[in-house]
């Protein structure tokens, strides 16, 4: 996977490379990026062995970066609604009623796919939007 290899050349290689990772399973969205031209996640595309083409990455479009594919993400962890426990807390019940509705991570993937999110991104709503039509 793109991740492994991400993860060996910081390693072994270039211990200033950075980027976000998390689950391994494609269930967070935290390494989503683009990988070549094309937005995905780096924990589920695979390296092709057989290719002698180079594999190139790159951040996903229209995000701020802060450092090589470390994307600013802080804008979408904002929220104005505070609990008066200080988590947020999901019941189980509450978990189940999006079950089957959509199965969207909130990677960004398909949104920053699209040019208007570039241009009016804190309007702009996107295509998981349309799961919840």
């Amino acid at each position: 996977m793109v991740l492994d290899a991400l993860i060996k050349i910081k390693n072994k290689s270039d211990p200033t490379l950075t980027f976000w990772r998390s689950c391994w399973e494609g269930i967070c969205g935290s390494c989503a990026m683009n990988i070549d031209g094309v937005n995905t996640l780096a924990c589920l595309k695979r390296i092709n062995k057989e290719s002698d083409l180079d594999v190139k990455i790159y951040p996903l479009p229209h995000m701020y970066i802060i450092k090589d594919l470390y994307k600013l993400i802080q804008p979408f962890l904002k929220n104005d609604n505070h609990p008066k426990e200080g988590k947020f807390l999901q019941l189980p019940e509450d978990r189940k009623k999006p079950n089957g509705m959509y199965e969207c991570i909130l990677c960004a993937c398909c949104s920053t796919s699209f040019p208007s999110y570039l241009w009016n991104q804190y309007e702009y709503l996107g295509p998981a939007v349309l799961m919840q039509a």
